[in-house]
């Protein structure tokens, strides 16, 4: 079953682009390449959560000057870098819907305090650690675009190449498809799409739910306001929710 996230996500890719949040989406990214370079060092070719991370970065108009400050930063080279850590937090939603709440913060007081008025102010309540969890599953994500340069892609195209690479499953998206891997096999599956030409809009470390509950337009409008609510958080780098949406719900909505 494709999530409702998926779907969300794809609209928030498109919106980016034109959003007044664009420079708080300018300081996620930014801080997600630092806390790579950090973790895993800083050259890409050796890191491929940070190769992940700052091609997401440029393909979302990041300027190179931030993305190499950044590196920087990570490296020593210059001073600024923040000692940041991930932070979990689990909550629930309009209709009983699951979220987890992903940030990376250097202080977890702040992040913990804005975290729960978010939610609570937006119909949601925080839920004791282990109690969402349990219903996500840590995966790969890569979104294709169908229309490639040369020539539309199809999805029995597309499945011969990754299906080979490890990757787990193949979903439509309507312009885009959803590549699902392990977490292991997300670089091996990326450099799969790069050999056969095939261009990729992101490739992410993920939650997914295990299952997913059905919402109407209502709630599904509730769900978003709330995502848009906890995204706003600065500390906060992804939600990740256990909701589906009707194409005809979504189509309504966005």
């Amino acid at each position: 079953m494709m999530s409702g996230h998926s779907k969300w996500a794809t609209i928030k890719r498109k919106k980016a682009l034109i959003d007044s949040k664009r420079s708080k989406a300018f300081a996620k990214h930014i801080k997600a390449i630092e806390v790579a370079a950090r973790n895993g060092g800083s050259d890409p070719a050796g890191n491929p959560t940070l190769f992940d991370a700052i091609a997401k970065a440029k393909k979302n108009s990041v300027p190179s000057d931030n993305i190499d400050r950044a590196l920087k930063r990570a490296s020593g080279a210059e001073a600024g870098g923040s000692n940041y850590e991930t932070i979990m937090y689990e909550g629930y939603g309009p209709g009983g819907i699951a979220f987890l709440i992903e940030c990376l913060s250097d202080n977890r007081n702040r992040a913990a305090s804005e975290v729960r008025v978010a939610v609570t102010r937006n119909g949601g309540t925080i839920a004791d650690p282990g109690s969402v969890a349990y219903m996500f599953n840590r995966k790969g994500v890569l979104i294709v675009k169908k229309n490639q340069s040369s020539k539309p892609l199809t999805e029995d195209e597309l499945l011969e190449i990754v299906l080979e690479a490890g990757a787990e499953e193949v979903n439509d998206l309507g312009e885009n498809f959803e590549i699902v891997t392990a977490p292991t096999d997300l670089a091996i599956t990326r450099e799969a799409l790069k050999k056969s030409g095939i261009d990729y809009d992101s490739a992410d470390l993920s939650f997914l739910p295990s299952v997913s509950v059905s919402v109407d337009g209502e709630t599904a409008k509730a769900v978003f306001e709330l995502i848009d609510a906890i995204e706003d958080v600065d500390d906060v780098q992804n939600v990740y929710g256990n909701f589906d949406v009707s194409d005809e719900v979504m189509a309504s909505l966005s």
